[in-house]
Formats: structure tokens, C-alpha cells, sequence
């Protein structure tokens, strides 16, 4: 098994310049022509879609909340096949957790036994740095701190307080990075289309740029370099039947999870479908919508009557469908936008959705169904109202084992909600299936 670099961009804290480094460090490799394949720790969607405007491969996410360990070893083996190195991008800061450290960045450091580069934003601290790092150096003796990327570091002067701070606690510098005008990532509800991500390929480069001239990438990837990630062969059964399943793919509903559809891929036939753009379905078994932001496209969805119309028919003669968040409010009655203005959707559900004095809804979600649990994520800004008259299924709790009112809305073969389910694994995936009444 040959070796590879495989290491995780971590921080202290929110906003210390993981993503903007991460997609920098990404996009030198690429340059070099070392094919890396990034991952994200956690269930974001945004991050791994500016993955792959950097090196041309889309982050996988990791997630221990909703992922088995054996899930994540056979993922990241999986993913990582024939890639020259590895990218894990952290979460938040790298101890923080759902219950303190659980399901963290460092969590998931120590399930695959990998090396954590620490980014610090150095702005406004220079010797002072010192206990910091060595809290972080001792803090958990099963995290390996391979080195530091300092931040937002605008002298050479500067750096060498930091630098001096490092030998002090005895943790590796691999460079900085100085302040970079126009180099930072948006708003994490800007709603921006693919064409809009590649717009920040620039920016992405200018970062590149940077980091050569400032960190020692060399280094970094030689005290990174571990054995790969050993594959295990997966033996699936398969329905009798071949399947095909539609997955609904375009600007307004593309937030998916990758093992999602690896998933329904092992299972059958995809066939990708636009509800915005295209004007009837793909004969297929099950219709999948995924979220995203039909609230950036309300006046297109509504204008393309025939496909609404389409996705009702299909609903009301029994066809099976999957929806989460943005794909649950396409199937019901209308969408409000932020001003108040009422859109027609699908109509399959009665109830109604609205932008309107936006909250957010936040947080990990375990699904009880009958014996039977699933997990997932919840992250909206909108609300359903007039649902007193659907039928709901399951019962729904958070991280800490609060049982929530999310819902999990039914008609006939029809399952939406808020939740965005990981079905990364064909038996998670078959659960959802099977309460659909397909033979699987």
C-alpha cells in the first residue's frame, strides 16, 4: 500500500480562515499536479461544491453524528481511491462538538488517525500565541498537531513572533498567509449558482499564489504523508428488478449529499431530471428532490406548469417520492417569498411555505421510525404553515435527544421533510424504500 499526504485543516475557532486556506492549499496542489481529493467534516453542502471549483473534485462530507465509524473508514477509502493526496477540511473550531467534542473535527482526527494542520488568525496577537498552542498541543494526546498556518499575518517581523512561539511550544510552522484583498468566501444563504461559484476561481488562484510563496507546502506534506486508506470490497444484493430513479438536478435543487446518490447508484439507474427547466419527467420508479434554493427561482418553477402538473400526476397514481427541504416545499401548495408574494407549487401537499420574517432551523436529527432510525441534518430559514390537514410519520429528535416538531409528511408514496437524510449506505437507503413499498 503506498503511502499518500492525507491531513485535516482545523482551527481554534469560526472563522479563522479554514475554507479560504483549504481551497488555496487545494487549488496549489492541483497546480502541481498532485490529485487530491478534499473532504468536509460535517454535514455542510457549500463548502464541498468550492472543493471542486478548486481542484476539480467535490468534497465528501464526513460526519460521525450521522455516520457509522465503519461508514466513515469505507467512505474516505472509497473516495480517496487513486487520488495522490488528501484534503479533510474541519469544522467550527476543532473541539467543538454536538455534545462537547463529540462528532468534532478532532473526533474524526482520531477515528482515522490522521494529522491536524492548525490555522490561527494571527492579526492581532503575536508571542501571546504560545499558550494557546500548547493548549491545543496538550489538550487530547491522541491529537497529532502537525504544524501551524498562521493567518492574516502582514510582516515578516510579525511571523517571527509567531514563528518563535512554535519552537517554544515545540509544534512545526509551515508558513503564513498575509491579509489578501477580495480573497473571502460569502454568506452561507447567498443561494449562488454554479456559475457564480466558478466566479471565485480568481480569488481561489490568488490564494494558491500566496500560499506557495509563504508556506512550506514541501513540508507539510511530508510530515503528512501516511499509509492509504485501505478499501474494503462491499458485496451488494440487488433488486430483482433494475430501478430507475430520477434525481432532480439543476440550480434550484442540487443539495445532495454524494453517498446519497452512490447509494441509489448501487441500487439501479440514475436519470437526472430539472424541475425548472425541463418541461415532463423521466419514466423512472422513484422521484428524488433534494434541497437547495427554489426560492432563488419561485417565478420559473411556477411558470413551468407542465412540470408541476407532471410531479402531482405522478403523486396521486401511487409514484414513489423522496423530498427534503427545498424539495419538500416544491411539492407543496405555494412558496412566499420575502416580500410576500404568493408562487404555486406541485401541490401534492396542502400546506404552504414562507420566506417571510426568516428563522433559522438548526441542528442534527435522529428519525425513529417504528424499529428503525435514520439520521440527519435540519438547516432552513423558511417555515410550513397550513399542514393541520397531512398525515405525519415517525417521531424526530436533536442531538441531545429532545423530541422536536419537525415533521415528517406523508401522502400515499410521497415522504418529505425538512430533515436532510443521509442515505449514504444501501441499508439506510432501503429503510426509506421499503416505507415506500418498493421491493428491495
Amino acid at each position: 500500500m503506498s503511502k499518500i499526504p492525507q491531513f485535516i485543516i482545523a482551527a481554534p475557532t469560526s472563522n479563522s480562515g479554514k475554507t479560504t486556506i483549504t481551497l488555496g492549499i487545494l487549488r496549489a496542489l492541483e497546480n502541481r499536479g498532485i490529485a487530491t481529493q478534499p473532504f468536509k467534516v460535517g454535514p455542510d453542502y457549500i463548502d464541498p461544491k468550492f472543493h471542486k471549483v478548486a481542484c476539480d473534485h467535490v468534497g465528501i462530507n464526513l460526519d460521525l453524528f450521522m455516520m457509522s465509524t465503519e461508514d466513515i473508514h469505507q467512505t474516505y477509502a472509497s473516495f480517496s481511491k487513486d487520488k495522490n493526496a488528501i484534503c479533510i477540511e474541519g469544522v467550527m473550531g476543532l473541539f467543538d462538538g454536538a455534545k462537547k467534542s463529540e462528532g468534532s473535527t478532532a473526533a474524526l482526527s482520531k477515528v482515522l488517525k490522521l494529522p491536524v494542520i492548525l490555522v490561527v488568525d494571527a492579526k492581532s496577537v503575536a508571542y501571546s500565541v504560545a499558550p494557546l498552542l500548547f493548549g491545543f498541543k496538550n489538550f487530547d494526546p491522541e491529537i497529532e498537531i502537525a504544524g501551524v498556518i498562521f493567518n492574516r499575518v502582514n510582516t515578516e517581523s510579525h511571523y517571527q513572533f509567531l514563528k518563535e512561539a512554535c519552537v517554544d511550544v515545540g509544534i512545526p510552522s509551515f508558513g503564513y498567509v498575509p491579509f489578501i484583498a477580495d480573497c473571502e468566501i460569502p454568506s452561507r444563504h447567498l443561494g449562488l449558482s454554479i456559475a457564480e461559484m466558478d466566479a471565485y476561481k480568481p480569488m481561489i488562484e490568488k490564494m494558491a499564489t500566496a500560499l506557495e510563496k509563504t508556506v512550506n507546502l514541501d513540508l507539510l506534506l511530508e510530515k503528512c504523508t501516511r499509509e492509504g486508506p485501505f478499501l474494503k470490497t462491499e458485496t451488494i444484493q440487488k433488486p430483482v428488478k433494475k430501478l430507475r430513479f430520477g434525481i432532480a438536478k439543476d440550480e434550484g435543487f442540487n443539495f445532495s449529499y454524494v453517498q446519497n446518490i452512490a447509494a441509489f447508484e448501487k441500487l439501479g439507474e440514475l436519470v437526472y431530471f430539472s424541475p425548472i427547466e425541463d418541461s415532463e419527467l423521466p419514466i423512472v420508479d422513484l422521484l428524488y428532490f433534494p434541497g437547495g434554493y427554489p426560492e432563488f427561482y419561485l417565478k420559473k418553477i411556477t411558470a413551468n406548469k407542465s412540470m408541476r402538473s407532471a410531479v402531482k400526476s405522478f403523486a396521486e397514481n401511487g409514484g414513489r417520492i423522496i423530498a427534503e427541504c427545498g424539495g419538500m416545499m416544491y411539492l407543496g401548495n405555494q412558496i412566499i417569498d420575502e416580500d410576500g408574494q404568493a408562487f404555486e407549487m406541485c401541490d401534492v401537499f396542502p400546506f404552504k411555505s414562507t420566506m417571510a420574517a426568516m428563522k433559522l432551523s438548526l441542528g442534527y436529527r435522529t428519525i425513529h421510525l417504528g424499529e428503525n432510525v435514520l439520521k440527519g441534518h435540519e438547516f432552513h430559514y423558511s417555515k410550513v404553515f397550513e399542514d393541520e390537514n397531512t398525515t405525519e410519520i415517525g417521531k424526530i429528535f436533536s442531538a441531545r435527544s429532545k423530541e422536536l416538531t419537525t415533521k415528517i409528511y406523508r401522502t400515499k408514496n410521497v415522504w418529505a421533510t425538512y430533515i436532510h437524510c443521509y442515505l449514504g449506505t444501501v441499508k439506510g437507503l432501503k429503510i426509506v424504500l421499503k416505507e415506500l413499498g418498493m421491493d428491495v
